[in-house]
């Protein structure tokens, strides 16, 4: 991933230092194993143990990793090889009965469960964000559009409160996706455990606290993997949705709404006016490349008999990826909507802007229960509404003058009483325990 949209947590998780670290620590486990089921004498495994304290890996380890791959083609032996340089002669019994990939999955499912824990945390407080927002705003009354045209009042709270209900959900598929890839698999070359014990596998999962996977052939199924970037690309879907929301909101022509804009920030190189929706817009871009990833681990799952490995290099680029970006647009939005600026008073001139057009439906009943035939009633109040539209009239004033109308201009009025419109708002907070 590209520097300027990394954060500073997820960059330390996927280096090739970290990267290390997580298969040394699946290494080790399986050592401490054996050595309890008295395969591996004891003394081995606590002289590991203690080295790697006083000799953690570091950058330098991954530096010499690099340097003997760059001969023999192959990462686990060069990994092997530099524990090998590192340790001394306890390093014999590492790797024992294992094939790379029994290493490389589980590992690579310890960094994936880190880089989820990360995203959830950001995403819980975008979450929080959102209520916040929405209870602030609950009793502010604003036009809703539909097809992008004023259609009835609502309030301008209801939006937060979409947004954080739509994040409870993407937080659930995080949770369930984390658990997938929660799964230990040290099962050997096909998976038969032909030169490993089962009980390997059972005491390292016991030691992470997760699953020992059921069944695999030298790979963890990549479903599993896929269910991930699905759980980011969804999110990230989200978080286009509100993007997009903000983005509408902060046009000339609306100016509901406008993203943090700092003292010095410029928003155009020749047009000194402009204040743009850019992080509303980054977030936009990074979303797509989410939804993108999504489809290349798709293409991941159907690999040829027990294991080929024309999903690694798919997977060393969309994973760190997808939880880069997911972090980073999470976090961006968080900065966007703890700041955001609804201008109040602009929010009631567009709810006024069309003359009372959007109490339409309200007369539309009213006439009904007067006794017209809806069709009948439908063309009086559309009849009204279509001149409201092209001369700018309120619509009271234009159905008032109707020589149809059943109904006194007093029982009209109360049609265009807006507080009826947002009568059953509360009922909808309270599902929040707001």
């Amino acid at each position: 991933m590209i520097e300027r949209y990394q954060t500073e947590e997820m960059r330390a998780l996927w280096s090739e230092a970290e990267r290390y670290r997580c298969w040394w620590a699946v290494e080790l486990a399986a050592v401490e194993a054996w050595s309890e089921l008295g395969t591996v004498p004891r003394e081995a495994a606590g002289e590991l143990d203690r080295r790697s304290r006083e000799q953690p890996l570091d950058q330098a380890f991954a530096d010499r990793v690099s340097q003997i791959e760059a001969v023999t083609r192959h990462d686990i032996v060069a990994f092997t090889t530099a524990l090998s340089e590192r340790y001394g002669e306890a390093a014999r019994f590492v790797h024992l009965g294992l094939t790379s990939t029994d290493v490389v999955d589980t590992a690579l499912n310890l960094q994936l469960s880190r880089a989820l824990q990360l995203i959830e945390l950001a995403a819980g407080e975008l979450r929080g964000t959102c209520l916040e927002l929405a209870v602030r705003y609950r009793q502010l009354p604003c036009i809703g559009r539909t097809h992008g045209i004023h259609a009835e009042p609502m309030v301008f709270g209801l939006k937060f409160l979409n947004w954080a209900d739509a994040l409870e959900r993407d937080l659930a598929r995080l949770l369930r996706a984390r658990s997938g890839i929660e799964v230990v698999m040290l099962s050997g070359s096909v998976g038969t455990y032909a030169h490993v014990d089962p009980g390997v596998e059972r005491l390292v999962a016991a030691k992470l606290g997760w699953a020992a996977a059921k069944v695999t052939n030298q790979t963890l199924p990549r479903d599993l993997h896929a269910e991930v970037l699905a759980a980011l690309a969804l999110l990230g879907t989200s978080l286009e949705r509100i993007a997009l929301e903000i983005r509408h909101l902060q046009r000339s022509e609306v100016r509901e709404v406008l993203e943090p804009f700092d003292p010095g920030q410029t928003g155009s190189s020749s047009m000194p006016h402009k204040k743009n929706p850019i992080g509303s817009e980054n977030v936009t871009g990074l979303s797509r490349l989410l939804r993108s990833n999504l489809q290349a681990a798709l293409e991941d799952v159907a690999l040829w008999h027990e294991r080929d490995i024309s999903h690694s290099s798919v997977e060393r680029v969309v994973l760190p990826d997808s939880t880069t970006l997911a972090h980073f647009a999470t976090r961006r939005m968080q900065g966007i909507l703890a700041r955001l600026r609804v201008d109040e008073q602009r929010v009631q001139r567009n709810l006024d802007q069309l003359g009372g057009l959007v109490f339409s439906q309200r007369v539309l009943h009213l006439l009904i229960e007067a006794g017209l035939r809806r069709e009948q009633a439908y063309g009086i109040v559309q009849r009204a509404s279509l001149r409201c539209w092209e001369t700018g009239e309120p619509l009271l004033e234009l159905l008032t003058s109707d020589p149809e109308l059943p109904i006194s201009r007093e029982q009209l009025a109360t049609a265009f009483d807006l507080s009826w419109y947002l009568h059953s708002v509360p009922a909808i907070y309270a599902r929040f325990g707001l």
